[in-house]
This record gives C-alpha cells, structure tokens and sequence, in this order.
C-alpha cells in the first residue's frame, strides 16, 4: 500500500507542473472569469448565442482579451460554406466588432 501511494504521489508530482502549466499559459480563462464576476462582460455561452444569429457556424477557437480599453472575445469558426471566419466580439454586449475570412 505504501508503495501504491508513493507512486501515485510521484506522478502527481511530475504531472501537476505539466498541468498547470498548460492552463496557465495565456490566462484568458481566469481574466475571463474576474472580468464575469465584476460584471464587466456577459458569460461566453450568451456571446456565442448572440453571434450565431448574426454569423451561423461551427465555433473552432476562443481567445478573450482587453483591446484598446475593452473586452474582446475572438472567435474563429467555420461557416455554412467551411470557411474558416475569425470574428471580434465585444464581450459587453455581444456586438460583433470585426470580421474576417481567413485565406
């Protein structure tokens, strides 16, 4: 038994920075997540209800981030047509800022 957990312990232990540091990379998870709880920006499901209507596809990245003083959600999907669309999304109000195909 003791062996079992020391095992486990020394994976744990190599596995734990790997972890950590893949989440941690660019952050766009947590400043979302502080910007949500100050009220600063809606939550993404709402933003990508709110693009659909305007820019139907199939979601394929996300990227949150503050652009010239605001929140920006980067969307990149792929329309009816599979192409590969990137978008620029106020994450206050779910306006679409920009849009682009990419070539």
């Amino acid at each position: 038994m003791t062996r079992t957990r020391l095992a486990l312990l020394a994976l744990l232990l190599v596995l734990l920075p790997l972890a950590k540091g893949g989440a941690d990379d660019d952050g766009d998870h947590e400043r979302a997540r502080q910007a949500l709880e100050r009220g600063e920006v809606l939550p993404l499901a709402e933003i990508l209800e709110r693009v659909r209507s305007q820019a139907p596809g199939e979601v394929i990245a996300t990227e949150f981030e503050r652009e010239d003083g605001r929140w920006v959600y980067e969307l990149k999907l792929i329309d009816a047509g599979g192409r590969v669309v990137e978008l620029e999304v106020d994450a206050v109000d779910g306006r679409i800022l920009h849009s682009e195909l990419d070539d």
